[in-house]
């Protein structure tokens, strides 16, 4: 009997680095993560990874060629032909980086890399909200922005790699400056920062009684998106104000999509997305005013399922094609 071979999924952060094997159909056969040391211009990243999957490899007694080969995503501006990454300033990487080159010397499998957002979405696509459906978009709601589009199962880049920015649809003109230069892009509202940004603004119009108001005034507790979220579920007039607010955004820019693409389903992740129902209830009801009649009627609006795993998996799918 043929043992298939494995694959393995690289969903590089600004924090951590998380890895995976997985087998063929998607299973998670074993996950760890490690710091991403970003000091010295992050020259320690990539060699870091390599250390750590060959002391995986080594450790569950296997070779490399046990293995198919290795898919990652990365933060910055990926340019799949060479196999680099450039602008990942979280990273410390302030000049093009030869990934493809260095991990396939170090490791000696074959290597593929995207930008993290579209590989989330490769991982939702295979084994997630997705995985009966040929056309999704994923957005991910994290500390920005960031989607992919998958048409007739198929991953879009555009001409510049550009496809899937749907972080930077602009959903208020002339509204908050984003970092990418422009005005009112959805990412300055629907982001974790963002919810933190319109919270702060409205609380300063707000006259009636709201913890969260408190909260912002006295300037002690940190606010986050998280205690945004849970001060709306428990009834806080404010705090439902700030999401009603960051969910029509959202639905409009989904509804924007839908117009364009009609997707079986748009799916929402990354970190934002915990609020589950709290933010997928309005965000659908302004998603259904805001589309076509025949894209609202077939178009879904859903939460992922992957949670912090879509990465390495994604990821992983990426490497199937060196079968």
């Amino acid at each position: 009997m043929v043992m298939s071979k494995g694959l393995i999924g690289i969903d590089l952060g600004g924090t951590t680095t998380k890895m995976a094997f997985l087998n063929e159909d998607g299973e998670v056969l074993e996950k760890w993560r490690i710091l991403t040391d970003i000091s010295d211009n992050g020259s320690h990243i990539v060699p870091n990874i390599i250390k750590s999957i060959s002391k995986h490899i080594e450790d569950s007694g296997k070779t490399t060629d046990d293995f198919i080969g290795i898919g990652m995503g990365t933060p910055g501006a990926v340019n799949r032909e060479n196999g680099t990454v450039s602008e990942a300033f979280n990273l410390n990487w302030k000049t093009t980086q030869p990934i493809r080159k260095d991990i396939q010397a170090g490791l000696g499998l074959p290597f593929d890399l995207d930008n993290d957002a579209n590989v989330a979405s490769l991982g939702e696509y295979w084994k997630g909200a997705g995985s009966n459906e040929d056309d999704i978009v994923f957005a991910t709601l994290g500390t920005g922005v960031g989607g992919g589009v998958i048409a007739n199962g198929k991953l879009l880049h555009g001409v510049n790699g550009g496809a899937g920015e749907i972080g930077h649809i602009t959903v208020q003109p002339n509204g908050y400056l984003c970092t990418c230069g422009k005005r009112g892009c959805l990412e300055t509202y629907a982001s974790a920062t963002g919810i933190v940004r319109v919270a702060d603004d409205m609380a300063k119009e707000f006259n009636g009684t709201s913890r969260l108001k408190e909260l912002i005034d006295d300037g002690d507790e940190k606010i986050t998106s998280k205690l945004v979220f849970y001060l709306a579920d428990n009834g806080d007039i404010l705090a439902n104000q700030v999401v009603d607010r960051i969910c029509f955004y959202l639905g409009l820019a989904l509804s924007m999509i839908g117009n364009t693409l009609n997707p079986a389903s748009i799916i929402i992740g990354g970190g934002v997305s915990n609020a589950g129902n709290t933010l997928l209830q309005p965000t659908t009801k302004y998603f259904q005013q805001n589309a076509f009649p025949s894209v609202r009627d077939s178009t879904k609006i859903k939460l992922a399922k992957l949670g912090n795993d879509a990465g390495v998996i994604g990821a992983a799918s990426m490497a199937l094609q060196f079968r």
